[in-house]
């Protein structure tokens, strides 16, 4: 297998054999990809060419992407694609609460594209769709990862106020590489957005993200758990970048396995309720039984 290069002559350097998986086959993959499609839903499973799509799909857990699949931001590590997004769809909440009907889903991840262009960066819309699956599947627990709401003033307070059950809000990467990795958004503006989810409602699950192989040192990444967890963060994700195409950023290396679980004993040791740490993690891999794990392990805390 060589590797895959772009007339700039640059690569994407070939997988390791712990990262590669397997082209998804299975008839409930197609049935739940044919369901959002029906549906006219975007997932950011597909748009983010997620590896393990197969695995989850065919499983149907699937993570939902509001508010269309255009970007108003150019994060050099995404693959969504950027520009002028159209108008929101009125009917999209009620579409979304059909299909987690549909799909008899236990657990929901809600999650968007950033969209810069509206007062509230959406938040009313987020509002709208959870209130909608409360409706039509009240038994599903939600799981909602939003933007960063840059200079959207009360916008995570419309978020909270619908109640879900965990709120997302991913970090990416260290703070130094933020200029490169994350050019329009603010870390401090980040950590401030969940630091308030859990000053607003400190009965709500909150969970952040990072991906390693983007050049962060090991030191750097322990920062960030501290950041994290003086917010109040709960259960942290870290997974393995990986380069969507030659244009995006460069993968800097692939960690091994037993560095993450490293990272996993100390994020443990630092306090976080619940880490999920492995190269092929993703902020909404397994959430639902995650989920069902974070709510014990916050049983066991109150019952000490």
């Amino acid at each position: 297998m060589s590797d895959v290069a772009d007339p700039n002559n640059r690569t994407i350097p070939r997988k390791p054999a712990w990262i590669r998986v397997k082209a998804p086959t299975s008839p409930v993959y197609a049935e739940t990809r044919k369901l959002m499609r029906d549906n006219k839903l975007h997932t950011v499973c597909e748009e983010a060419a997620c590896p393990n799509i197969g695995e989850c799909w065919a499983q149907k857990h699937a993570t939902m992407m509001i508010m269309g699949d255009t970007c108003t931001r150019a994060c050099t590590f995404c693959n969504i694609k950027t520009g002028l997004p159209n108008l929101l769809d009125p009917h999209e909440p009620r579409r979304v609460a059909d299909a987690v009907a549909k799909l008899a889903l236990k657990h929901v991840v809600i999650t968007s594209v950033d969209r810069d262009d509206l007062a509230d960066g959406g938040a009313g819309h987020f509002a709208a769709v959870i209130r909608n699956i409360r409706a039509s599947s009240p038994g599903t627990t939600i799981e909602v990862l939003t933007p960063d709401f840059l200079r959207k003033d009360g916008a995570a307070e419309i978020v909270v106020a619908a109640k879900p059950d965990v709120y997302n809000h991913n970090l990416e990467t260290v703070p130094r590489l933020y200029s490169e990795v994350r050019p329009g958004a603010r870390y401090f503006n980040s950590l401030r957005l969940l630091d308030s989810v859990k000053r607003i409602d400190p009965s709500l699950f909150t969970k952040s993200g990072l991906m390693v192989g983007l050049g962060e040192t090991k030191d750097e990444i322990y920062q960030v758990m501290d950041d994290l967890r003086a917010a109040g963060v709960d259960f942290l994700t870290i997974g393995q970048y990986l380069q969507p195409t030659p244009k995006h950023h460069v993968i800097e290396r692939f960690v091994p396995p037993d560095e993450f679980k490293a990272y996993e004993t100390m994020a443990y040791g630092k306090g976080f309720m619940m880490v999920s740490a492995s190269p092929l993690t993703r902020s909404s891999y397994h959430a639902g039984d995650d989920f069902v794990r974070l709510r014990e392990a916050r049983a066991r805390q109150l019952a000490v």
